[in-house]
C-alpha cells in the first residue's frame, strides 16, 4: 500500500480502515505524527488507559525480540473488546518483526507505528508501502493553509473569532511542529478568555517573542533611514536582553538577504517573489519596510554595507567578553551609520 495522499489522511485517521490493521505514521513534523497516532489509537480501542487494551512497545526492543510483536498482535484481550499495539520506532531496525506480523495480519488488533522522518529506503517504510494490510501516513510540516485551518478550528472550539490581521500574524508566528502550534493557539485562546474576538495586540502579547520583535524593529529602522527610531529601538533591544553581538549578527544576516533579493530583482524577479525567499519568512508587518529598503539600496551599496557590518561584528567578537562596555557603542555606531546613509540616499 503506497502512502496515503494528503486529502485521504485525515479521513483515515478519523475512521481507520479495518482491512489495513498495520499503520505507519512518520514524517518531519513530530508533533503532527504523535497527534495522528493518538487519534488512531483512540479510534481503535475503547479505553487507551487500559493496559490490556493498549500495549506500548519500543522498536529498539523488537529488533532483538521480533517475535514479541506477533505475540502481542495475536493476544486475545482478557476481558474482551478491541486491542491495539503502539510501537515507537527508534534507531534500530525491527523490519523482521514487522514482516512477521504482516505475513499473517491480525484481525482484532491494530498496530500503529510512530516514526520520525524516514528515508525512502528505510526498511519499515518500504515494507509497509508494499503491504496490502498496511497504511502509510506521511506527516509533513504544516503549510500556511494548514495553519490557518488549525487556527480557525481552535478558535471555533474556544468560541472565539479572530480578526484578519491577528490571524495573519498568528499564522506567521507558528508552524514547524503541529503540537507546538496548537499549544500556542490554545494559550492565546486562554489569554482571550472572556472576550469575543482575538485582535492583533493579543497575538503580539502572547505568541510573539518580545526580544525578536525588538531586534526586527531596530534592523528595519536602520535600513530605512529612520535615525531617531533606530537609536530608540536599539536601546529597547538592549533592554529586552539582546546583546550587541546578536544585533550585529541580525543586521549582517539581513543585509545579506537584502543583497540577494536586490540581485534577484535586478535580474527580473518581481519584488513579491524576492521577499518570499527570505529565511525565516518575513512577518507580514515587516514586508513594506523591507520593500522600502530594497528600493533605497543598490546591490553594490549593499555589498559595501555587508563589509562594514561584518567588520563591526568582528570588532565586537574580538572584545574580551560579549558584554564588554565597548560592544554596545560599536554596534550602535554601525547601525546609525546605516540609518544615516539610508536617509541621505532617500534625499
Amino acid at each position: 500500500m503506497v502512502a496515503l495522499k494528503a486529502a485521504d489522511v485525515d479521513r483515515f485517521v478519523a475512521h481507520p480502515d479495518a482491512a489495513r490493521p498495520v499503520v505507519l505514521v512518520y514524517g518531519p513534523d513530530t508533533g503532527l505524527v504523535h497527534e495522528r497516532v493518538e487519534k488512531i489509537i483512540n479510534a481503535s480501542v475503547d479505553d487507551p488507559h487500559d493496559p490490556f487494551a493498549l500495549v506500548r512497545l519500543e522498536g529498539d526492543a523488537l529488533s532483538s525480540e521480533p517475535s514479541r510483536l506477533v505475540e502481542e498482535a495475536l493476544t486475545v484481550p482478557l476481558f474482551g473488546g478491541r486491542r491495539a499495539v503502539w510501537v515507537k520506532a527508534g534507531s534500530r531496525n525491527f523490519a523482521p518483526a514487522l514482516e512477521a506480523v504482516l505475513a499473517t495480519p491480525p484481525k482484532d488488533c491494530r498496530i500503529v507505528i510512530e516514526a520520525g522522518d524516514l528515508r525512502r529506503s528505510a526498511p519499515i517504510r518500504t515494507i509497509c508501502e508494499k503491504a496490502k494490510a498496511a497504511a502509510v501516513l506521511p506527516c509533513y510540516v504544516d503549510s500556511e493553509r494548514d495553519l490557518a485551518r488549525l487556527v480557525d478550528d481552535e478558535m471555533r472550539e474556544a468560541k472565539l473569532t479572530i480578526a484578519p490581521d491577528a490571524r495573519a500574524a498568528l499564522v506567521s508566528l507558528i508552524g514547524g511542529d503541529r503540537q507546538a502550534s496548537r499549544s500556542e493557539i490554545r494559550k492565546l485562546a486562554l489569554y482571550a478568555h472572556g472576550q469575543d474576538r482575538v485582535v492583533l495586540d493579543d497575538v503580539m502579547a502572547v505568541v510573539a517573542d518580545a526580544s525578536a520583535l525588538a531586534l526586527d524593529a531596530v534592523i528595519d529602522a536602520a535600513f530605512t533611514g529612520r535615525i531617531s527610531e533606530a537609536e530608540a529601538q536599539f536601546s529597547r533591544a538592549l533592554a529586552a536582553g539582546t546583546t550587541a553581538g546578536t544585533i550585529l549578527f541580525a543586521a549582517l544576516r539581513h543585509v545579506t538577504q537584502l543583497h540577494k533579493a536586490r540581485i534577484a530583482i535586478d535580474a527580473g524577479t518581481n519584488t513579491d517573489a524576492a521577499l518570499y525567499a527570505f529565511v525565516p519568512p518575513l512577518h507580514f508587518s515587516r514586508k513594506p519596510l523591507v520593500e522600502a529598503a530594497l528600493k533605497t539600496w543598490s546591490a553594490s551599496r549593499l555589498l559595501t554595507l555587508m563589509e562594514q557590518v561584518a567588520k563591526a561584528a568582528f570588532e565586537v567578537r574580538s572584545l574580551r567578553t560579549p558584554v564588554d562596555t565597548l560592544a554596545d557603542p560599536v554596534a550602535q555606531r554601525a547601525l546609525l551609520a546605516i540609518a544615516m546613509a539610508a536617509r541621505r540616499k532617500e534625499r
